[in-house]
């Protein structure tokens, strides 16, 4: 069962700005360290900065809270898996967040050209509960006949 959707973009350019502005601070306060790395790792660091800008914004948004008092930036990383597939890991609130909410499994996509960055989230949770609860509410309909 969906639990939540979230998308964002961005343009590439307000993250290169950022990042040339403030430097080290700027991605130490959005991203965790092997997300850094892995960023810093290419020529040209700037796509990937702002694919994980959006990831975060996206994720946040499937959590139906963005960024703020009960998320914030270091509580999600966005790793990689050797086939390049991008995933959630969830830190602190973040995982907190997601037990709450009964979540079972982020999906996530990233995309990104020179110009611009996009990220998808979905927030799936978990399809037994979801059958006990369809259940219920079927059960509590036909006891009204």
């Amino acid at each position: 069962m969906i639990l939540g959707t979230g998308i964002d973009i961005i343009e590439v350019s307000r993250i290169r700005a950022s990042f040339e502005k403030f430097g080290e601070r700027f991605l130490k306060r959005i991203l965790r360290p092997d997300e850094i790395a892995y960023c810093l790792s290419h020529r040209f660091p700037a796509p990937f900065l702002a694919a994980r800008f959006a990831a975060k914004e996206a994720i946040s948004k499937a959590f139906g809270t963005g960024i703020g008092k009960h998320l914030g930036w270091q509580d999600l990383e966005v790793g990689r898996k050797a086939s390049g597939e991008p995933f959630v890991i969830l830190h602190d609130d973040g995982q907190k967040l997601f037990e709450r909410r009964g979540g079972a499994k982020f999906h996530l996509s990233l995309s990104h050209t020179e110009n611009y960055a996009t990220a998808v989230a979905i927030l799936e949770g978990e399809q037994f509960k979801a059958s006990r609860r369809a259940g219920r509410r079927l059960k509590s309909v036909k006891s009204e006949d």
